[in-house]
């Protein structure tokens, strides 16, 4: 386990890298307005926790290589601590077992119908662009880190930075999908996932796409 007695100024470098591509302790000295020193006495502290992974970057020429940072799963864990790692995907194998594919598909709808349904009585946007924008502010007071852009399509896409679902996800990727379907019922438009930290992306990010 990694060791959860960081400093509350390593957990906002680590709030800084989550979901994002690795950065040099230049890129971040910016980003946390503090010195470079500061930047990597926190690196080495959340490197030896178990929070930051290191790697070298060779750069043309014969100049020395660049080290960058990026968060690790373990990371993600202590952002949303929970005991779900063993018991979602118990869960989600027992009704497979006791009620068949067809009952499994049923239960996640059912499952992201009620998400859905506790984001979107906070919402008072009607249009799917403002709907979006108002859930980015209820997931990040919620503790979690969500941006949005415009792609060069014109389309919104929203990148799910950090995982709260991150110590439950099963080999069916279950959770995944109910995150997907949840979305794409508070928007109230279909929502298509582009990236995912399960095949080694920086992050999830969803393309909310035209209205059918």
């Amino acid at each position: 386990m990694p060791d959860m007695t960081v400093s509350p100024a390593a957990l906002r470098i680590v709030r800084s890298l989550v979901g994002k591509r690795p950065q040099t302790v230049a890129e971040l000295t910016r980003t946390m307005k503090v010195t470079r020193t500061a930047v990597t006495e926190q690196l080495n502290e959340l490197t030896a926790a178990g929070f930051v992974e290191r790697r070298a970057e060779k750069l043309p020429g014969r100049g020395r290589p660049r080290h960058l940072y990026r968060a690790t799963d373990a990371a993600l864990a202590a952002l949303f601590p929970g005991n779900q790692q063993l018991v979602v995907p118990a869960i989600c194998q027992a009704i497979l077992e006791i009620g068949g594919e067809a009952i499994f598909k049923k239960v996640l709808k059912r499952v992201s119908r009620t998400m859905a349904d506790h984001y979107s009585s906070k919402l008072t946007g009607k249009r799917p662009q403002d709907r979006i924008r108002q859930l980015i502010g209820l997931l990040n007071g919620e503790g979690g880190l969500a941006d949005i852009e415009e792609n060069g399509n014109g389309q919104l896409v929203l990148h799910k930075r950090s995982c709260p679902f991150i110590s439950m996800v099963d080999s069916r990727r279950s959770v995944c999908s109910v995150d997907q379907e949840m979305l794409s019922a508070v928007v109230g438009q279909p929502v298509r996932r582009i990236f995912c930290r399960h095949d080694g992306d920086d992050c999830c990010s969803f393309e909310i796409l035209p209205a059918e």
